[in-house]
């Protein structure tokens, strides 16, 4: 017994060895992601209470839109992945640009739609009215900005696809430091900049957005990297437009099923006033910085558990994800524990000079920091199914644990009990907890790792697959 424990040590060490090494880039990627998101915040909270929550308003709704262009991106990624390992420049150029045209034209619509029915959409999640003018300026100018975050998305898909995936991060660290800087100018004023507000720190963002995207688009067109866009690749091939609609469609809607709860929820906080939206808000802040954190280490963990069971070794999977779960628990309680210790000063970062906000947003976070561990497992659980092929599942325990659990209980404690905001506040460790136990009996006893490793949506890929090689190497008469 002794032997062979030692035996299995060494593996156990590898695989924890290869998580980490494996997360850390993903990570920072992904924390890199929410930069404009916490620059905006830190700049807002100067303004206090109203402002904060003006913003708190806009964003799940900007979330929603903004993961149907996530999912097709991730289809456009998929495709030149297969173009660019056939080594056919032709087709990766072709397949950049019909994707691109794709999602730009999502992009459009998306902002017009969004543009024209921002007061009803703002009316419909019940905002204050203190607060309406500054929301609808704020999430007019995002909805103008959408075709800009569209556009890099797809750069950055692309530059993943054929192993250029630190050239977007570089991109965005140096459009965030920019941000940083001209927040404050647009919001306060400087010389001939007049101070705009809110609408200054959108201006600002949806600028420095704009600006990324340019410079991933001019380098496509520049031809580096085995890409080389021209104007005739943008002619619409709509055979091919299909294909990558399809392919994205199910990432894109999974995405935008829990962005959508995320604009419900929003809207039932909001039925308690300005300060509440705002303790969200601020609060949400800091679980942002966890979620990214934990689908980081997410990814590398369905990295690794895709690898091993496609080469067979199940067991081997199935104890990856095992030390993945213990990482996630054990790493986020660490960090609920410092979340709500130091409550009060991290909401005070982002709003400093308003104690109201101060003090409920701190009572907010302490009601969540020590679900962290929970959510953790919660997201790595889900990563596991995904890697086995269980798209699924996966996707039935999202819509469960969101629609069938959390909403129900913020709704049910909020309106139905004497407790009020603290009830609203509650339900999410409570519905938590609940969701937590149904995931880990699915990890359990669903014997995941021992299913044919095929979905729908692989099926897809196969399919688009021999497409393309039929496209490389036609058959001979």
């Amino acid at each position: 017994m002794k032997e062979i424990h030692n035996n299995a040590q060494p593996k156990s060490s590898i695989l924890l060895k290869n998580l980490l090494k494996l997360a850390a880039p993903i990570t920072l990627a992904q924390l890199f992601q929410i930069a404009y998101q916490f620059t905006d915040a830190f700049w807002v909270g100067r303004l206090g209470e109203k402002a904060v929550a003006a913003v708190a308003m806009s964003m799940p709704i900007l979330f929603f839109m903004i993961s149907m262009g996530v999912g097709l991106a991730i289809a456009g990624s998929t495709l030149t992945a297969q173009y660019f390992g056939a080594k056919n420049e032709k087709m990766l150029s072709q397949a950049a640009a019909q994707t691109m045209l794709m999602v730009i034209a999502v992009s459009l619509f998306f902002s017009f739609i969004g543009y024209i029915f921002t007061p009803s959409i703002l009316r419909l999640l019940g905002t204050d009215i203190s607060i309406f003018v500054d929301a609808k300026s704020y999430l007019r100018i995002a909805f103008l900005g959408l075709v800009f975050n569209f556009s890099f998305f797809i750069f950055q898909s692309i530059m993943r696809s054929i192993g250029r995936a630190q050239i977007p991060v570089y991109i965005v660290i140096g459009t965030v430091v920019l941000n940083f800087v001209l927040d404050p100018l647009f919001m306060f004023g400087f010389w001939f900049i007049p101070a705009q507000g809110i609408t200054g720190v959108a201006l600002a963002t949806i600028g420095t957005q704009s600006i990324a995207a340019i410079i991933g688009l001019s380098w496509l067109f520049s031809g580096k990297y085995g890409i080389h866009l021209h104007w005739h690749d943008f002619r619409p091939n709509f055979k091919f437009i299909k294909k990558a609609f399809l392919l994205g469609l199910p990432s894109s809607l999974e995405q935008s099923a829990r962005s959508l709860s995320l604009t419900v929820i929003t809207g039932l906080i909001a039925t308690f006033g300005t300060l509440a939206v705002a303790a969200y808000g601020v609060g949400t802040n800091i679980l942002q910085l966890m979620l990214m954190t934990a689908f980081g280490l997410a990814g590398a963990n369905a990295a690794l558990v895709g690898k091993y069971l496609g080469a067979g070794e199940s067991e081997t999977a199935r104890h990856m994800a095992k030390i993945s779960l213990k990482i996630a628990f054990f790493t986020f309680s660490g960090l609920a524990l410092i979340s709500y210790i130091f409550a009060p000063y991290l909401i005070q970062f982002f709003v400093p000079n308003d104690p109201n906000v101060i003090a409920a947003g701190t009572r907010y976070l302490h009601f969540i920091s020590p679900i962290f561990g929970l959510i953790g497992l919660q997201i790595i659980v889900g990563s596991t199914l995904q890697a086995a092929g269980s798209t699924k599942t996966a996707m039935i325990l999202t819509m469960i644990s969101t629609w069938l659990i959390q909403i129900p209980f913020i709704y049910t404690l909020s309106h139905f009990t004497t407790l009020g905001l603290d009830g609203l506040w509650l339900a999410f460790p409570l519905s938590s907890l609940v969701s937590v136990v149904m995931y880990l009996i699915v990890f359990k006893y669903s014997h995941w790792h021992e299913k044919e490793l095929i979905s729908a949506e692989e099926r897809l890929n196969k399919q688009i697959k021999a497409e393309v090689k039929a496209e490389i190497n036609p058959p001979r008469e």
